[in-house]
């Protein structure tokens, strides 16, 4: 008898322990259970996510400083109400995506698991090594702070923890935020930017995704803390922020001279916390600086386009020579087409800003490049305005920085009905690909140099043309792949410009080419940059000898940025539909107001 009733007791103990592990399986999968339609995975991994909520909300926030008390020394007067959206919908700008037959959906399905357990091994390694710290160090197993040490990685990551489904980590990550103080800080002084698109804009993404209270307070204590950045003179932003003199209400200096982008990368995040917190006064203060932009537009040297330095103490937009949509400009474009889709096209200054700048960047940065085989693609360039002549000079230097332009025209050329916009952007986003195909490890330089082609139109290989360009420049690499004439900076460090192009133009075109060369950049990328605990930055590209040279350091935006992006291109179209949201610089999405 005591035998019997010890089977039965280890049946029901196995059967438990079957259950258990399935219905484990089950809650924590990144995907749908099987008999779900692939177009209701968003609002599956919604319901998933959001199945309990009591570990985050009853988190309250640490912080020592409360910046919405600061009193301005410089108070900005009348506030610009936020606009509110017009009754005509703006146009369509995801492709139509039909049914995905089986073959095509396993072969995306273990594509986009193996982007996840990517992220995993990098998250679990960040978790151990590098918690609440601003970055993992993948070679020695180390940390670093470089941005105030209020957990870049961790803030930044939070959104990619949410769209893969991973709930218990995210939920931890949240309780960690609850944590940081915005009141102390690592450094003296407040990067603008990078707190902006990292900390801010994650924070809102994070929200916006899991409408957690407790991510919505920390991004507003942090916007409080950035307003505090306009407290100058004219109301024109500061590019770091003194942050004693910040506390106590002093004012603050402008800088002389700051990259444009600095400035002009303020509006969509600031716009999105008007939006949620129904406070204008963090629109009216970006406002105020994208109207000294709209103003300037059309005056400079090379109309259309912004010099790549600016003065935000002379509010002075318009002097200088250089003109450039790659570093230190890039994201001042960027936001031009998101901010029109942000605001619903309520305000249409940021649609005649985005056809000007599209234009003058067309006609004046993309050039074809010379390549063996003469494909039809698009990179861009930098030109130079002679001060004597006024002549316009095309620098044929490309920077992996500018790759972000490809699905920014895709995603333009939408919102404004112009095809022909897509199209180039098609062009610009394969102009990336190709370098990273080119490249004996299949990932892209920072920078490099390429031949110009006269016309657009027809461009054959020429060997010996490649080969006095490349003569010129002999203190560059002496083994490049043809139709390069430099690798300027041969590194690749995780960037994500050149797959967030090809994930737009798959979103916006549905073609498959697209998948492919995301699938080919992921393999190149994961095997190139691997190492025993998470990926780190090539010191060159061009040479195939492995195991390739690494440098110590992990940026936030590998797990923020590039990860997300190769997860989302191989995952059905609706978890973040273009229409339905729109992505900050740093890859963070903000639900666009319908």
């Amino acid at each position: 008898m005591r035998l019997r009733r010890y089977h039965i007791l280890a049946s029901i103990g196995a059967l438990c322990l079957v259950y258990y592990y399935l219905s484990r399986s089950s809650r924590f999968s990144s995907s749908p259970p099987s008999g779900i339609d692939a177009s209701s995975e968003a609002e599956w991994l919604s319901h998933f996510m959001n199945d309990d909520t009591r570990s985050t909300s009853r988190l309250k926030s640490n912080s020592s400083f409360d910046w919405s008390k600061v009193k301005p020394r410089y108070p900005p007067g009348n506030i610009r109400a936020l606009p509110s959206a017009p009754a005509r919908p703006l146009p369509r700008v995801q492709h139509a995506f039909g049914a995905e037959d089986h073959h095509a959906a396993e072969v995306r399905k273990r594509r986009r698991q193996a982007v996840r357990d990517l992220f995993r091994k990098n998250w679990k390694s960040y978790r151990k090594y590098a918690w609440k710290k601003d970055a993992l160090q993948p070679l020695s197993a180390t940390s670093k702070d470089q941005f105030c040490g209020w957990a870049a990685t961790l803030v930044d990551s939070l959104d990619t923890l949410w769209l893969m489904g991973l709930k218990a980590e995210f939920d931890e990550a949240v309780a960690a935020v609850a944590d940081i103080d915005f009141g102390t800080t690592t450094s003296s002084r407040v990067n603008m930017f990078e707190t902006n698109i990292r900390y801010l804009g994650g924070l809102l993404a994070a929200y916006d995704l899991s409408k957690r209270p407790i991510l919505l307070q920390k991004a507003t204590e942090l916007g409080d803390l950035l307003y505090a950045g306009f407290d100058t003179v004219h109301r024109m932003p500061v590019d770091f922020i003194d942050f004693s003199a910040a506390k106590r209400g002093d004012g603050l200096d402008v800088e002389g001279i700051v990259v444009s982008a600095s400035p002009g990368t303020l509006s969509l995040e600031m716009t999105r916390l008007s939006q949620l917190t129904g406070d204008p006064k963090y629109y009216d203060a970006v406002a105020r600086v994208m109207d000294l932009f709209a103003q300037g537009q059309e005056e400079t040297a090379l109309p259309g386009l912004w010099p790549m330095f600016v003065s935000m103490s002379n509010r002075d937009v318009v002097t200088g020579n250089q003109f450039t949509i790659a570093g230190n400009a890039d994201s001042l474009y960027e936001y031009l087409p998101k901010m029109h889709a942000l605001l619903g096209g309520a305000v249409d200054q940021y649609k005649t800003m985005s056809e000007l700048f599209m234009a003058a960047a067309d006609k004046h940065l993309f050039f074809r490049p010379m390549v063996p085989g003469d494909d039809d693609i698009l990179v861009s360039g930098n030109t130079d305005i002679d001060a004597g002549t006024k002549n316009a000079h095309l620098d044929p230097e490309v920077n992996h920085l500018s790759c972000f332009i490809g699905g920014i025209f895709a995603l333009g050329g939408r919102l404004l009905g112009r095809e022909d916009h897509v199209e180039t952007g098609a062009k610009l986003a394969r102009g990336c690909a190709y370098a990273y195909r080119a490249m004996p490890t299949g990932m892209g330089p920072e920078r490099w140099n390429m031949v110009a082609c006269a016309s657009r139109d027809k461009c054959s290989w020429d060997e010996a043309e490649w080969e006095r360009e490349r003569r010129k420049r002999p203190e560059y690499r002496e083994h490049l792949p043809k139709g390069f004439t430099t690798a300027k900076d041969p590194r690749y460090i995780l960037r994500p410009e050149a797959i967030e192009s090809v994930f737009v133009l798959y979103r916006v075109t549905g073609r498959k080419e697209f998948q492919d060369v995301a699938w080919d950049m992921f393999v190149a990328i994961s095997n190139g940059t691997a190492t025993e605990y998470a990926n780190a930055a090539v010191m060159d590209v061009t040479v195939g000898e492995y195991p390739l040279r690494q440098e110590d350091y992990m940026e936030s935006f590998w797990l923020a940025e590039t990860l997300k992006y190769f997860y989302l291109v191989f995952s059905p179209p609706d978890l973040l539909s273009l229409d339905d949201w729109v992505l900050n610089t740093e890859a963070h999405p903000f639900r666009r107001p319908h």
